[in-house]
């Protein structure tokens, strides 16, 4: 199947083609002719899919084929100008978007008007605008001033806007909730009612999840209308060109000196390691700085001014080595990351399917790592059990665990083996690395953990 075959807008099909896409992807294929007929659709699409562009080129197609005057309403600046014209004092008028594309964090929001940007870079007066948290208001205020046609946003920050009176969803002709899912993992289910409840009946809806099961299916099916359910997520969770490993270590002290050998691997071009807390993303990634690595944080607490150039120094290549949690599983695609390492595991399976997804993109293979305690083999079963696939437990020279997993059963583990008995937990937040140009040494480094929380409450 080509782009030309799914009816889309000759101006969409240069842009494409200009971009390097030629074939739509399966989700793709599915979901852009139903969206162009008006359909709403339940989206089961695991991340790295092409489903921003399945729901996007619809949007854009429909634009697209508007009289360019139907759909370039007058920006809030061209009323007051006409209105001191008539020697009238100028009125407040709020942006009034036709399409609304809600996301989990500030990166996806970014992703998703870069990709719109892409799409549409050879229609006329096609204007999208990201409004998050961490963006100055000043500079939000500036883009509602445009009017855009296409707003990507983040709840919290959209629900301020909206309680102020700067946006108007009254002419909104399609909502799409991408990455449903996390969203309402991180507590936007209140948000996202909020946000429904505000525009119009009529409007046309698409839902990308990675599971349509649970709460994510009842939110869908209330805001839905006869939706066409979509299901592409079987072989991508499979992740079959990304090769897993999981090392079980017996203390953070073998884990940090595993950690820092598994970084001075050559083959790693990028990678990214994934904490369980924002204190531990800053505490270790500083530690990487001091033993050698070109090595950053990502986490919601930090600005966006600071998280943007983090981001666009791991696209120039400048960073090796990101440390983040898991407000970056979804929403960072660089092509140069090679190995993602779970220095933590993540609270839910599905969630580590989306942190390997960072690697192995566009075509490449990748490699994933889990630094296991023996105490949560359990969770690597519930990983192995999402994905159907066992994951192999390796073990290398110099730093074999001295412990046996506490479960038995695990892969790779045989009854007898004599590694003694069970890990005892480590210390909560203890976190140490090997010093610099001394492999294996205790780098003497403590730190207290702080709790998990939902970071994208932020916006």
């Amino acid at each position: 199947m080509t782009f030309e075959s799914l009816g889309l807008h000759p101006q969409i099909l240069k842009a494409l083609t200009d971009a390097g896409y030629t074939q739509p992807t399966p989700v793709q294929q599915e979901a852009v002719p139903a969206a162009i007929a008006g359909r709403d659709l339940m989206v089961s699409s695991q991340t790295g899919s092409g489903k921003t562009a399945a729901f996007m080129l619809p949007a854009l197609n429909k634009f697209a084929n508007e009289p360019v005057e139907a759909r370039a309403g007058k920006t809030p600046n061209q009323h007051a100008q006409a209105a001191r014209s008539r020697g009238e004092r100028p009125r407040f008028m709020p942006a009034q978007p036709k399409m609304l594309v809600l996301t989990p964090t500030r990166e996806l929001a970014l992703q998703v008007t870069t990709a719109t940007d892409k799409y549409g870079t050879h229609m006329r007066r096609i204007k999208a605008a990201s409004i998050l948290g961490g963006m100055p208001y000043p500079k939000q205020m500036q883009l509602l001033a445009r009017n855009p046609e296409i707003l990507v946003a983040t709840p919290g920050r959209l629900i301020d806007h909206m309680e102020s009176g700067k946006i108007d969803f009254s002419k909104l002709e399609m909502l799409v909730l991408d990455e449903a899912d996390r969203m309402l993992d991180m507590g936007f289910i209140e948000d996202i009612e909020l946000i429904v409840s505000r525009t119009p009946a009529t409007r046309q809806t698409l839902l990308f999840s990675a599971t349509l099961d649970g709460m994510v299916g009842n939110i869908a099916r209330r805001i839905t209308t006869d939706p066409l359910r979509i299901q592409i997520a079987g072989a991508s969770s499979r992740h079959e060109n990304i090769e897993q490993r999981v090392h079980f270590v017996d203390d953070l002290l073998h884990k940090n000196r595993l950690l820092d050998h598994l970084l001075r691997d050559t083959a790693i071009e990028q990678a990214v390691v994934f904490t369980a807390t924002k204190r531990d993303a800053d505490q270790i990634a500083d530690r990487l700085s001091i033993a050698g690595f070109a090595a950053a944080a990502l986490h919601g607490d930090m600005h966006q001014g600071a998280r943007n150039r983090t981001l666009n120094a791991l696209r120039s290549g400048q960073l090796r080595v990101l440390v983040a949690t898991d407000v970056a599983a979804r929403g960072i695609d660089v092509p140069g990351i090679t190995h993602v390492f779970n220095y933590d595991l993540p609270k839910f399976a599905e969630d580590y399917v989306h942190r390997i997804g960072r690697t192995g993109r566009a075509g490449r293979n990748g490699m994933a790592i889990s630094l296991v305690n023996h105490a949560e083999g359990v969770h690597v079963k519930r990983i192995e059990r999402l994905t159907k696939q066992t994951i192999p437990v390796d073990v290398i020279a110099g730093f074999e665990p001295k412990k046996t997993a506490s479960t038995r059963s695990r892969p790779g583990w045989k009854p007898g083996d004599g590694r003694g008995k069970p890990a005892k937990p480590g210390k909560p937040g203890q976190r140490t690395f090997a010093k610099p140009g001394a492999p294996g040494k205790d780098g003497g480094y403590r730190g207290q953990r702080d709790s998990r929380s939902a970071e994208g409450r932020r916006g």
